[in-house]
């Protein structure tokens, strides 16, 4: 049995049904689950002589629950901040960079996820959600370089096994060597449920379908993915409703918007999430809610590329699951879902007014929005006895944060928070410590990093 007493925390916002926030208390992790939330746990005679393994003064602290990211692209913070694709939108962007994505190797996988991951864990982020679908023929095993990165980090995992069976052969954007056969597809997609797909409370590690998108699958993917996933009851993920350009593309080639389109393939209901969703219009929203189908809300990605503003504000309203990813480092440049989180608040604030979603609005959507778009949110999502023990600490007494803490519960969307969190916890592990990665060391990792994309890059 393992044990972690974090002592007389100032707060906890436990983003629980009823928003409620305890304060001057302590919370008990028993192998990886909250036993207990309340004052003086130390006294309470069934605890009295107990030897916790780790003890964890919160005197100044703030805890949230750890931040679920439901949308990324590991293995692109290799190619971030590239100046020959900055002021692209995203058909030519994607062009552009499958001819770097195309030479992806395991070595160049496992350094990107745990850069990314990492990047996103000093940040507040306990789950990952991964949408790979670049896997060249000559690429190896690359979920398995995941997984080995987020044991080394300790980071709960969502893969998924993404795909493309349309090169521009067919009509496609990427090319030849990252495409595969429906068939080849399928097969590997039974196998690698079989591999990570771990149903039990509290799993490390976990699966998703997901081909890529519209406009890189065909009809038959599409339909026997989502075939397959009802049939091993794992969950459905893609891009959809990114951009015009695929809209325009899926009039001409099938004469459907998209969501009829998908809908038509079997990919709505409460098994389904989509990356972005910024061009559905209110009868396509409506569905969405009806049916439970989810959206992944990316701001700095739709901002970055051009792509447009997802109406997040109407489907709150109207009961649309919603959660919150940084989408792929190549079209945000970072893996910081603390920002992304201020980023969503702002734009909206700015799109939307007064209809915007509060900063602890958009807080929830990170974390218990994120958790039902995984089918998580009884594990995972907010800080209450029976859930996994998942969180961070914040210090109150940052300059950044003076005069910022009367609302502990907006202020990460209001105020926002700059540099690393104080404590990352997984599975009642302690993964960050400090600002710093607990496991890693992270100059080494940097420098391996930095040598291995030079490598990729050929520069």
């Amino acid at each position: 049995m393992s044990t972690l007493l974090i002592r007389n925390i100032d707060a906890i916002v436990t983003c629980d049904k009823e928003d409620s926030m305890p304060q001057h208390v302590d919370l008990l992790c028993v192998d990886g689950i909250i036993r207990k939330i309340g004052a003086n746990l130390e006294e309470d005679p069934a605890l009295k002589d107990t030897k916790f393994d780790r003890v964890i003064d919160g005197t100044g602290m703030i805890a949230y629950p750890g931040l679920i990211n439901a949308h990324h692209h590991l293995y692109q913070v290799f190619s971030r901040n590239l100046p020959e694709v900055q002021n692209l939108e995203l058909f030519d962007w994607l062009v552009a960079l499958y001819e770097v994505w195309k030479n992806l190797t395991e070595e160049t996988e496992h350094l990107a996820s745990l850069t990314a991951m990492g990047e996103l864990m000093k940040n507040g982020c306990t789950t990952v959600f991964d949408h790979h679908y670049v896997f060249p023929a000559q690429g190896g095993d690359l979920l398995g370089a995941q997984w080995q990165a987020a044991q080394e980090l300790g980071v709960r995992m969502h893969f998924s096994r993404g795909s493309m069976d349309r090169s521009k052969k067919d009509g496609g954007l990427p090319p030849d060597s990252v495409v595969q056969t429906v068939d080849e597809i399928m097969k590997d997609s039974v196998r690698l449920i079989e591999k990570y797909e771990d149903k039990s409370f509290g799993s490390m590690k976990r699966i998703a379908l997901a081909p890529c998108s519209p406009f890189s699958v065909s009809e038959d993917l599409l339909r026997e993915s989502a075939i397959l996933a009802r049939d091993k009851h794992v969950r459905l993920h893609t891009h959809l409703c990114e951009t015009k350009d695929e809209e325009n593309y899926t009039l001409e080639k099938v004469g459907l918007r998209p969501l009829a389109y998908m809908e038509k393939l079997g990919w709505v209901g409460s098994d389904v999430w989509y990356a972005h969703g910024i061009h559905f219009n209110t009868e396509e929203l409506q569905l969405l809610a009806e049916t439970g189908t989810g959206v992944c809300h990316c701001p700095i990605s739709n901002m970055k590329l051009s792509s447009g503003i997802a109406r997040i504000p109407e489907m709150l309203q109207m009961g649309v699951p919603v959660g919150l990813g940084v989408d792929g480092s190549a079209s945000n440049d970072g893996s910081n879902l603390l920002e992304e989180l201020r980023v969503a608040y702002l734009l909206h604030r700015l799109n939307s007014s007064d209809k915007a979603p509060s900063g602890y609005e958009i807080l929830k959507i990170a974390t218990m929005g994120s958790a039902r778009l995984l089918g998580r949110e009884d594990e995972i999502g907010s800080l209450e006895e029976g859930k996994c023990a998942d969180l961070f600490l914040v210090s109150s007494d940052r300059l950044e944060l003076v005069g910022a803490l009367f609302d502990p519960k907006s202020c990460l969307g209001t105020v926002g928070l700059k540099g690393a969190v104080d404590y990352t916890i997984v599975n009642g592990e302690v993964t960050v410590e400090h600002g710093r990665l607990a496991r890693v060391d992270e100059e080494k990792l940097a420098y391996e990093a930095n040598r291995q994309d030079r490598i990729y890059l050929g520069r």
